[in-house]
């Protein structure tokens, strides 16, 4: 986590860090084929309902979005959250008694590191995703991050969280009592009582991350995963950072999760008790973690460190998908360096790496995750870089149009069409296409903005400002949009229609503030 969200979390962490008693462990693995969750106890409910706990994260998905370091990039992005709800749909119940709507996303931090936040949203370091050797590793990582969601741990430490309160409140008390005979005696009991809070929300967090290990390797094991690549990230977290393995004795005891040799010994107990399995990886995988490295440092020092990288990876790694993996990110390298020639090229030998004996590329659509969309996409990017001729973006179009019809579920390249489409002034095709993925995908905030670009670019300034209001309600900023749709009332061009669709819009949102506000008073 980064800079201003980083400081938001941890002051989240320590507002709803409590004692609470993890729910019943004994009926998570009671066989090694179970695919039974533990249940929550009503406690967990009591403080945090579901649709708070979503807003929570939500609000704080917001100064995510925000921070230079979010990593808005749409591929990665599309394999996180692909592979992250095929680990939730392995096990029923995964999702929680809250039904967590999850959604997954990438940082720009070189710490080996995943997290969890209120409501289903969990977000990887790109470090992590870069030091991950296989699939296996990475599904390990999540899978637990998973795990915290499902148990409901940070509505589980607010459940609990006036217990605690009451400690130092009370130490508080006995302190300004105290101070009267001896300043020192104040001070030892009010940090005697501070201690005793900090310890009980260690305690906690300990107990947190071995029951969202346990939960984990239950998600991993039944999403088709090899269990050993949990332990193999734990080893390699390990050699990274002497934090978890060689805490002195004495300070052991407040590490706030369990020491790795620890968890190491415990996942290795639980894969005795299950056959091994092998699992190839997906190309989609290799090609993720070379685009993440070139876009972890876009400094001139970080890219010269990431050309070598491909090329010791080239020397070194013979298999194909190690191979295909670092071409592809030698010609994503190239395309930000703009060296459009270069970039072309390595992703034909990215592409020829991967064609089988007979001479056909295997990149079919029926084949998930064999880099068929990232590759279209890669190509794609590079007809529709600056500089350019005509000719070659009117090919963007045809390509790009083939491509999405060919995987209709990328939003990724859903997304290019449009651009390509803007790109070569195709304005009208551009707003149809928008206007329809828009109803079908409101969540989605890039549509309104592309919608609004292209609203612009036809002279409709009511339909643009419209537009825009939609985006910043997406992205929380309620009176911009209501000055939005006020710009947009007062254009010249406003129909009838248009003017109707406004008001309703500005009663709902009018309604939507007058219910936030009445919450935040009642909180």
């Amino acid at each position: 986590m980064t800079r201003r969200w980083r400081s938001s979390l941890s002051v989240m962490a320590l507002c709803m860090a409590t004692a609470f008693p993890v729910a019943a462990q004994s009926d998570v693995f009671r066989r090694p084929d179970s695919t039974r969750l533990p249940t929550l106890g009503d406690t967990a409910r009591g403080d945090l309902s579901p649709v708070v706990e979503r807003k929570l994260g939500e609000e704080f998905m917001r100064d995510v979005r925000r921070d230079r370091d979010y990593l808005d990039d749409e591929p990665i992005s599309e394999y996180l959250n692909n592979f992250g709800n095929g680990l939730v749909a392995a096990v029923p119940g995964a999702r929680g008694e809250t039904n967590a709507d999850f959604h997954f996303f990438a940082v720009r931090d070189p710490a080996l590191n995943a997290f969890a936040m209120p409501g289903g949203f969990i977000g990887a370091h790109s470090g992590l995703i870069i030091a991950a050797q296989t699939e296996s590793e990475l599904a390990g990582v999540m899978a637990h991050e998973i795990g915290h969601v499902t148990q409901r741990h940070i509505a589980r430490r607010l459940g609990q969280q006036r217990q605690d309160v009451l400690l130092p409140l009370a130490s508080m008390i006995l302190a300004a009592l105290a101070a009267r005979a001896s300043s020192d005696a104040a001070m030892g009991v009010l940090m005697g009582g501070q201690g005793l809070a900090v310890q009980r929300q260690l305690n906690f967090s300990r107990d947190a991350e071995r029951e969202a290990d346990r939960v984990g390797f239950q998600i991993m094991e039944a999403g088709g995963y090899d269990t050993t690549g949990i332990v193999a990230f734990f080893r390699r977290l390990q050699a990274a950072s002497r934090l978890y393995g060689d805490l002195p004795p004495g300070l052991a005891s407040l590490s706030s999760h369990p020491l790795t040799q620890d968890r190491i010994t415990d996942m290795q107990a639980r894969i005795r008790e299950i056959p091994k399995k092998q699992r190839i990886d997906s190309l989609d995988f290799h090609l993720v973690r070379a685009r993440t490295r070139v876009l972890q440092d876009g400094s001139e020092q970080g890219r010269r460190d990431t050309r070598t990288a491909f090329e010791t990876q080239l020397r070194e790694q013979p298999h194909r998908q190690w191979q295909a993996g670092a071409q592809y990110g030698l010609a994503y390298l190239a395309l930000k360096e703009n060296d459009l020639a270069g970039a072309q090229r390595w992703l034909d030998k990215a592409l020829e790496t991967m064609k089988p004996r007979e001479g056909v590329l295997s990149v079919a659509p029926s084949n998930v995750g064999d880099g068929a969309t990232m590759f279209a996409g890669l190509a794609l990017e590079i007809k529709m870089a600056p500089g350019q001729p005509r000719s070659v973006l009117e090919e963007a179009v045809k390509d790009a149009d083939a491509a999405r019809q060919r995987f209709p579920l990328s939003r990724s390249l859903a997304h290019q069409y449009a651009q390509a489409l803007i790109a070569t002034d195709r304005f009208d095709e551009a707003a149809l296409f928008l206007r329809d993925q828009a109803q079908q995908y409101r969540e989605e905030r890039k549509l309104h903005d592309m919608l609004a670009r292209t609203y612009a670019k036809q002279g409709k300034i009511a339909l643009q400002h419209m537009a825009l209001a939609e985006s910043y309600v997406l992205a929380g900023a309620v009176p911009a949009a209501m000055a939005q749709l006020e710009l947009a009332r007062k254009a010249s061009d406003a129909s009838f229609y248009d003017q109707a669709v406004i008001d309703a819009r500005v009663r709902e949102l009018q309604e939507k503030q007058k219910k936030a506000k009445e919450e935040a008073e009642e909180e």
